[in-house]
C-alpha cells in the first residue's frame, strides 16, 4: 500500500519530531555484529515489451492493424517517449546508483548524490534506498553511519515517503551504531506511520541485542514479531537460542528448540553448533527433572503427534554430545535410541492436494487439468507415481523404454495391491521418438489399456500432474527431482517437505540397473524422546549418499539405562 498524502506521515517526518532526534544522534565507533546480513534494495523491474513480437492473439501476418501507418506513428512516438524516459536525470541517476550498488561503491554513490543536489534533480525513494543501503552496508563504517542519518533526515525534509526498505536500512544504520534500541524504536515508528514491518526489519534490532546478551529486550522483538505477524526463521531462532543459553534461561531454550523442531526440518552447521554448546553447558547438566510423571509424557507425545512431549527436560547430570548417525531403520548408532515416524493428519494431505489442484488450474489450461482430475478419479487411487521423463533420463540423454519398464514392475512386485503404479510421460515422449519402437509401442499400449499411463498434453508442466497424482492417492512418488525450483516454492506450505520426506522414493544407478530408495521409516526432524534424549538432524550428509550426521545428546544415566535395554555396546 502506498500512502500519497504527505499529511499521513507528517507526525513521525516532522523536521522537529522526536524520531528526526533519534535518527540524528551523534555516531561513535563501532563494529558491525557477525550475525547480520545485508541485503541490497529491491529493484523495480519494469518488463521489456517488443511490439513485434509475436504470440497466439497478435500476430504480423493476420492483423491488418499493423499494416496501418498510424500504428507505426505510435510505435514510433512510444519510443521516442522510452527514449525520453530512459535519458531523464532521474532515471540517468537512478541506473548509475544500481550500479554502485552492484559494486559496493559509497563513495561514487555519495559523489552522484551531491551532483544530484546541485542540478536540482528530484530524488525518489528508490534513490534515497540505495543510499542508504549503501551507507548501512560501508567499510568504512563511522562515515558510513555519519552520511546514512543525514540522508534519511534529508529525505524527511525533502518529503519523499519513506517505505520498508527505508525504514530497514535506518535500523540497519542503528545497529551499525552498535544502538539496537534505536533500531528497535524505528521498527516501532514504521508500524504507526502504517508500514508493515518485514522480518529483515525486525533482524538490526533482534541479532543486535542478541549479540550484545540482552536477552530479555530480544524477547521483546520476539513478541512483537508475532503481534505483527512475522515469523522467525532459522537465523532468528538460532540468536535466541544462543543468547537464553549464554543467559542461563533454560526454560527460553527449551522452548526455542521446539520452535526449531517446529518450522526447520533441518538445522545449519551454526545452529547445530549452539545446540551443541548449550548441551555441553555446566549449567545445562543442572536443570530438569529427576523424577517425572511418565503417564504424562507419554500423553503428551501422543497429544502431540509422535517425536516430542513438550514437558520439559527430563533428568539431571552431565549430557554425552556427540555426531551420530541412524540405521536404516532408524535407530542411533551411539545411543541406541530409535527415532519415530511422525504421522501427518489426512486432513493436511487432502487440503495440499485441494490447494495444488487450485494452483495446477491457474497455471496450467484449466480444461485439461480438470480432465486429469475426472481421469483420476476413474483409475485411481495408485500405490505409486511415476515421474516417467525422470526416469527415463536418469542415466542418459536418449530416453530409455527399458529402464522405465523394469522400475515400474519393481514397483508392482512391492505393491501390497500388485496394482500398476501410474506413469506419468508427455504426450510428445508417450507418441514420439524412442516410443515409435515396436516394443516400446506395446508396452505403452498395454500401460494405457490397465490404465496406468496418462500423457500430459503438449505445452503442460508434468510436475503438477505426478506431484497432484501422489498427493491425491496418498502414495509413493518415485522421482530424483528435488522440488525446489519456482513451482514448488509457490506452495508456500512447510506441510511440502514433511509429505515429501514420507513419500518419495529416490534412485541411484548401478550395474543391475536402477536401485530404489524408499523413503526412511523415520522422521528427519529434531526429536525428543520419552526417555529425555535429543537428537537434532543437520544439513550435514544424505541419506542416499552418505548417512545424514545428527546431534545426539542424552543424559549419561538414560545413556546407561539404554545400553542395556538394546544391547548396544558401551564404549
Amino acid at each position: 500500500m502506498v500512502f500519497r498524502r504527505m499529511g499521513y506521515f507528517s507526525p513521525c517526518l516532522s523536521k522537529t519530531s522526536p524520531f528526526f532526534s533519534l535518527l540524528t544522534k551523534t555516531p561513535y565507533p563501532f563494529q558491525l555484529p557477525h550475525t547480520i546480513h545485508f541485503f541490497k534494495p529491491i529493484h523495480t523491474k519494469f518488463p521489456h515489451t517488443d511490439p513485434f513480437s509475436m504470440n497466439q492473439k497478435t500476430h504480423l501476418c493476420t492483423s491488418a492493424a499493423f499494416l496501418q501507418q498510424p500504428t507505426s506513428k505510435t510505435f514510433s512516438n512510444s519510443r521516442s517517449t522510452k527514449k525520453a524516459r530512459r535519458d531523464a536525470p532521474e532515471s540517468v541517476l537512478r541506473h548509475k546508483l544500481d550500479q554502485c550498488s552492484k559494486h559496493g561503491d559509497l563513495q561514487e554513490a555519495l559523489r552522484l548524490y551531491e551532483e544530484a543536489k546541485l542540478n536540482n534533480i528530484s530524488l525518489n525513494v528508490h534513490h534515497y534506498n540505495v543510499l542508504l543501503y549503501l551507507c548501512s552496508a560501508s567499510c568504512t563504517k563511522e562515515f558510513g553511519i555519519e552520511k546514512g542519518f543525514e540522508i534519511f533526515k534529508q529525505m524527511g525534509v525533502n518529503g519523499v515517503t519513506p517505505n520498508e526498505a527505508t525504514f530497514t536500512s535506518a535500523a540497519r544504520l542503528a545497529l551499525a551504531k552498535q544502538d539496537p534500541k534505536m533500531a528497535f524504536d524505528i521498527v516501532k515508528k514504521m508500524k504507526s506511520c502504517g508500514v508493515p514491518p518485514k522480518l529483515r526489519s525486525y533482524g538490526p534490532a533482534l541479532f543486535g541485542f542478541c549479540d550484545k546478551g540482552m536477552a530479555d529486550n530480544a524477547y521483546e522483538v520476539d513478541i512483537h514479531m508475532g503481534e505483527s505477524g512475522v515469523v522467525a526463521e532459522e537465523a532468528e531462532l538460532s540468536a535466541l537460542l544462543k543468547v537464553s543459553s549464554l543467559s542461563k534461561r533454560a526454560d527460553k531454550v527449551y522452548e526455542t528448540m521446539h520452535r526449531l523442531r517446529a518450522s526447520v526440518r533441518q538445522v545449519c552447521e551454526e545452529t547445530a553448533g549452539v545446540i551443541e554448546d548449550w548441551f555441553k553447558s555446566e549449567y545445562a547438566a543442572e536443570v530438569g527433572m529427576e523424577n517425572w510423571d511418565v503417564g504424562k509424557v507419554k500423553e503428551g507425545v501422543v497429544k502431540g503427534g509422535g517425536g516430542w512431549h513438550g514437558q520439559g527436560w527430563l533428568g539431571k547430570g552431565n549430557w554425552t554430545v556427540v555426531r551420530a548417525e541412524m540405521d536404516s531403520s532408524g535407530v542411533c548408532r551411539l545411543c541406541g535410541e530409535k527415532l519415530v515416524c511422525i504421522d501427518i493428519d489426512p486432513k493436511e494431505t487432502e487440503n495440499f492436494a485441494n490447494s495444488l489442484a487450485k494452483l495446477a488450474c491457474e497455471r496450467e489450461v484449466k480444461a485439461n487439468f480438470v480432465q486429469f482430475q475426472e481421469w483420476l478419479q476413474k483409475h485411481g487411487p495408485f500405490d505409486a507415481v511415476v515421474d516417467g521423463a525422470n526416469v527415463g533420463l536418469i542415466t542418459q540423454r536418449s530416453f530409455n523404454f527399458s529402464q522405465l519398464r523394469n522400475v515400474v514392475n519393481k514397483l508392482r512386485q512391492m505393491s501390497k495391491s500388485k496394482k500398476l503404479p501410474l506413469v506419468i510421460l508427455h504426450k510428445s515422449r508417450a507418441t514420439g521418438g524412442p516410443a515409435q519402437h515396436p516394443n516400446n509401442k506395446q508396452l505403452l499400449e498395454s500401460w494405457k489399456k490397465a490404465g496406468a499411463l496418462y500423457a500430459t498434453p503438449h505445452g503442460s508442466n508434468d510436475d503438477w500432474y505426478w506431484l497432484y497424482a501422489a498427493v491425491s492417492s496418498k502414495g509413493l512418488l518415485l522421482t530424483n527431482d528435488e522440488m525446489r525450483d519456482h513451482l514448488f516454492q509457490l506452495l508456500g506450505t512447510s506441510f511440502f517437505p514433511r509429505w515429501k520426506e514420507k513419500h518419495q522414493i529416490r534412485m541411484t544407478a548401478s550395474r543391475d540397473g536402477l536401485k530404489l530408495h524408499m523413503p526412511p521409516p523415520y522422521s528427519i526432524v529434531i526429536q525428543e524422546s520419552e526417555h529425555g534424549c535429543w537428537h537434532v538432524p543437520t544439513v550435514i550428509g544424505d541419506d542416499i549418499e552418505m548417512p545424514r550426521q545428527w546431534v545426539c545428546a542424552t543424559r549419561r544415566k538414560a545413556l546407561h539405562s539404554l545400553f542395556r535395554r538394546t544391547g548396544v555396546s558401551n564404549h
